[in-house]
């Protein structure tokens, strides 16, 4: 079974076994989705945040073929420079341990680790959805079944922007998991705070998405529940610039032929390179942001019980 398999850091295991708040983060945001050194030193200022508000950070990853649940700083460091981290859905997960190697962790894989590890709050940046030309590609990313497999709190600001939102939404409907946009009654576009996709669900606080995932758990329902955080307003993208560079940025995809788990780095750098790094500041932001907002709700969620 997975949770035989975890390898948990001292100070998580003490957090969990005394019902203490834990919030679980993913690793591919550090190997592929910043450029070094920035992506470490978000890496530690998101466990900083974490830390700060009274809760302990497990970041997740493989490391020669173990899971490890919570990293210290110099395994941070070596995810980041190691320019050979494989990106580990769920399903690479026995090949990666049988082969005793080295990967980061997507959103879908995190979320079956932190079950396993009994976290109920994990935070990302955001999660795959419906690929932007699904109906040719048959493109839908593992991370929507994970969200309707485990049942944990899923915080994110939407998915990559370039993905097809309204399928996603509807995708996610269909799996039967909760969609709540926080303080805002849109699905976030990532780098920006709306998609135009309204929501029905919206929470005001905290303490009431902590209620919500408590009452689902209650029910017995094994899905998780997704949170929708729009970036701070101070750091979006207007929405037509967000539009604008994933159609040049998807352009580049198509002329280069990328396919498979390289599309959404690639596009990621592409963004990037398009909009100037003001993508790049944008993602800073966001996951920052959902680490203060995913701290409060597991803090909350510890007190339920």
């Amino acid at each position: 079974m997975l949770t035989e398999t975890l390898n948990i850091h001292p100070d998580v295991r003490i957090a969990i076994n005394a019902g203490s708040p834990v919030v679980a983060l993913e690793s591919t945001i550090i190997a592929h989705g910043m450029p070094y050194p920035t992506n470490v030193e978000v890496a530690l200022s998101v466990e900083k945040i974490i830390r700060d508000a009274g809760v302990v950070p497990a970041t997740l990853a493989v490391l020669d073929g173990e899971i490890r649940v919570g990293l210290s700083h110099d395994e941070i460091d070596f995810v980041g420079r190691n320019q050979d981290m494989r990106k580990a859905v769920e399903r690479d997960l026995p090949l990666v341990l049988a082969s005793k190697g080295n990967a980061a962790t997507t959103a879908g894989s995190s979320i079956a680790i932190a079950h396993a590890a009994g976290i109920r709050v994990f935070v990302t940046g955001g999660i795959g959805g419906v690929g932007p030309v699904a109906h040719q590609d048959f493109d839908i990313s593992a991370d929507l079944l994970a969200l309707a497999q485990y049942p944990i709190l899923t915080v994110c600001s939407g998915t990559k922007a370039f993905m097809d939102i309204p399928a996603t939404l509807e995708y996610l409907e269909t799996l039967r998991v909760p969609v709540i946009g926080y303080q805002f009654d849109e699905f976030p576009m990532f780098y920006s705070r709306g998609s135009g996709s309204k929501l029905e669900w919206v929470a005001q606080s905290a303490s009431e998405v902590a209620q919500m995932l408590a009452a689902q758990i209650k029910l017995g329902i094994e899905r998780g529940m997704l949170l929708g955080v729009p970036v701070p307003a101070a750091d979006e993208l207007p929405a037509a610039e967000t539009r604008s560079a994933i159609d040049a940025a998807l352009a580049r995809i198509r002329e280069q032929k990328i396919t498979g788990k390289a599309v959404t780095p690639f596009l990621l750098s592409a963004i990037k390179d398009v909009t100037e790094n003001r993508s790049l500041t944008s993602n800073i932001s966001l996951i920052r942001n959902n680490a203060r907002v995913g701290a409060e709700v597991a803090i909350e969620l510890a007190k339920l019980g």
